[in-house]
Formats: structure tokens, C-alpha cells, sequence
């Protein structure tokens, strides 16, 4: 395994255990079941400096965390990778992908977004695709990144897909790791699901139920201790004092996923695309909620893959047959060196 890799899953997989034994002296509590962090992970490190990005959004002032990593001085390359991370994640769990990426010369910047981890928790907001890419696109715009590379997991990828749609000439590049909304569920047969009905979901919200869908829908029914600080980053926020508020937003989010559909505009991209995918994922939002005879036909994502491929004008698809919905973390090795050689091939190619 490569030291940059190593070093960065070595970090993942310490990171809990850490975070437990600095509980106290960072002011965070502890329960039985792990960690306890604040409602934008108060307690949690990250594995780079934390900024804020504070901007005026529907009548609200709004604090977005993201990192900002410099590339490795001597292979310095002029372009900037933008992470975008999935429902689940944090731009923490990029830790491995930002380090590849930094000491091969590129300037990285790993957001979360409003309602997400380190990012404001508003009990009022909109939450649309369009207006997190248009937080994404102030963000940039204030760090002086104007063409940058978008890369979207999961969520994420939906999003990267909005932004692209919304400034094709100024995205370099885009990279889509198992992206949702390759399907609409709504019009397949998943029933409407209530914002209510998503918030009292998220009130039932433990460690063991994100370990449990994620080891089952995520990584293929396999489970490996670099994947237990993503769980606990998530599950310290709803162990902690104002669960309510990280449901609630969670709630809107689902809502967002579940109604805004960008499946029927993927023929419209326009930057070059390189689409990143796990054979094994088997991810549908609301799936749960759908009848049972429906359920089957729903995250297939081998078909879903290769029919975005047939529509997206620019596109390289890249599958790894043994991977579920997040490659960069089940076969980082094989996952990075795809990454970096799509990356390197579109540069060469414009």
C-alpha cells in the first residue's frame, strides 16, 4: 500500500479511539456507546485545518467548514480538486483521497455543506441542489478558484452534477463516485415520503444502524475497522444535546435527495466526466419505503452505470467489480491510481 494512503487510513482508523481519549480535555462527552460531538461536530478533528466560509443565505448568516490543502510544492500543477462528500460522510472521510491527491500536485478543497458535520444547522432553509452549488460556487469564488475539478461521492455526486450543469465552462473537470440520482426512485415506484416521516427516521439514528446499512448497502456485507470513524463522526452528533437539529436538517436533506431529480439532465453535461463505480452498490433513497416487489429493481448500480455512460456526452466509466458505494474507501489503491490517471488523460486531452 502506498505511505500516502497508509498514513491517511492509519488516521481513520486511530481517529475514534483518539477522539474518545481527548473527549474531556475538547469538552466533549462520552456515553456507553461512544462519543459524544456538538451539532457541527464540536469535539471531532479533522485531519487538516478547518476554515469557515461565512455568507448571507435566506435571510441567515451561514458558516461553511472546509479544508484547504495546499499541493506538494515540487509537483505543483495549477489545478484544484473540489471534494464534495455523500449524505453520510464528512469532507473529513476524504482524508486518504485529499492526501493522494496534495502531494500529486493539486490544490484541494473539501467542503461540507450547509446542514452537514462542521457546517450550520439552520432550522428554516431551502434546501435545493441549486443552492448548495450556489454556496460552492461563493465559496470558490472567494478563494479565487474560478475552473475547478469538481469530485462528488455519493450526494456529493448529485451535487457535482448541479454545479456542472450550472457553470459548464468554468468546471474543469467532473468526477462522479458512485453518484445518486442515476435513477428518479419517484417515478420507479418509491411512494412520497413526508418530511415528518424522514425526522422521526432520523430520531431512531444509532451507530448501529449506520454501521448496519453501511456494511450491507456501502461495502458488499464486508466491514473493516477503517470504516468505524465515519460511523462514530456521524452518530456522536445524534448522541449529543441538539439531536434534534442535526435530524431536522438531515430530514430536509432527504427531502432534497428524494424530489430533485438531475437523472433526466445528465445528457446536458458538458465537461469532460469521469464516472467511478462500484459494481456492488446497491444504494436507492427511500428504498425502504418502497413496496416490497419494487425494492429489487431499485440501485442496480451496474445498469444505472452503464446507462448514464450511454447519455453523458463526455464520459470514461471505471467499475470496480468488488467495491460497494464507496470505492475510495473499500479499494483505495486501485481507486486513487484510476483517480489520478482520469485526471491526468482529460488534462492531456484538452
Amino acid at each position: 500500500m502506498p505511505l500516502a494512503i497508509a498514513a491517511a487510513l492509519a488516521f481513520s482508523a486511530s481517529h475514534c479511539a483518539l477522539a474518545q481519549d481527548s473527549a474531556a480535555a475538547s469538552g466533549a462527552a462520552e456515553t456507553q456507546d461512544g462519543p459524544v460531538y456538538g451539532p457541527e461536530l464540536q469535539g471531532f478533528d479533522y485531519p487538516y485545518p478547518v476554515k469557515t466560509f461565512t455568507f448571507t443565505s435566506q435571510r441567515q448568516t451561514l458558516n461553511m467548514a472546509y479544508m484547504d490543502v495546499p499541493p506538494d510544492a515540487a509537483k505543483a500543477n495549477g489545478r484544484t480538486a473540489v471534494l464534495l462528500h455523500g449524505k453520510n460522510y464528512c469532507s473529513a472521510t476524504w482524508a486518504p483521497t485529499i492526501k493522494v491527491l496534495s502531494e500529486a500536485g493539486y490544490r484541494v478543497i473539501a467542503i461540507d455543506q450547509i446542514g452537514f458535520c462542521k457546517s450550520s444547522k439552520p432550522d428554516n432553509y431551502q434546501f435545493t441542489f441549486q443552492q448548495l452549488a450556489l454556496n460552492t460556487h461563493a465559496l470558490l469564488a472567494s478563494l479565487g478558484v474560478d475552473h475547478p475539478i469538481m469530485i462528488g461521492h455519493s450526494t456529493g455526486g448529485m451535487l457535482a452534477i448541479r454545479y456542472a450543469l450550472t457553470w459548464p465552462e468554468q468546471t474543469q473537470q467532473l468526477v462522479l463516485v458512485d453518484p445518486i440520482g442515476l435513477e428518479d426512485w419517484r417515478a420507479k415506484g418509491v411512494p412520497p415520503v413526508s418530511v415528518d416521516q424522514w425526522y422521526e427516521r432520523e430520531l431512531h439514528t444509532s451507530a448501529a444502524r449506520i454501521r448496519n446499512y453501511e456494511k450491507n448497502t456501502y461495502f458488499a456485507g464486508q466491514w473493516k475497522d477503517a470504516y468505524e470513524p465515519s460511523v462514530q463522526m456521524l452518530a456522536g452528533m445524534y448522541r449529543g444535546p441538539q439531536r434534534a437539529s442535526v435530524a431536522w436538517n438531515s430530514a430536509l436533506l432527504y427531502d432534497m435527495i428524494l424530489t430533485q431529480p438531475v437523472y433526466y439532465e445528465l445528457s446536458h453535461l458538458q465537461p469532460p466526466t469521469l464516472l467511478m463505480i462500484g459494481d456492488k452498490d446497491t444504494t436507492a433513497i427511500g428504498k425502504e419505503y418502497a413496496p416490497a416487489a419494487i425494492r429489487p429493481t431499485l440501485g442496480n448500480y451496474p445498469a444505472l452505470a452503464h446507462h448514464a455512460a450511454s447519455v453523458i456526452p463526455h464520459v470514461q466509466l471505471v467499475e470496480f467489480p468488488d467495491a460497494g458505494h464507496a470505492p475510495q474507501m473499500q479499494v483505495p489503491d486501485r481507486f486513487h491510481a484510476a483517480l489520478l490517471r482520469g485526471l491526468a488523460e482529460a488534462n492531456a486531452a484538452n
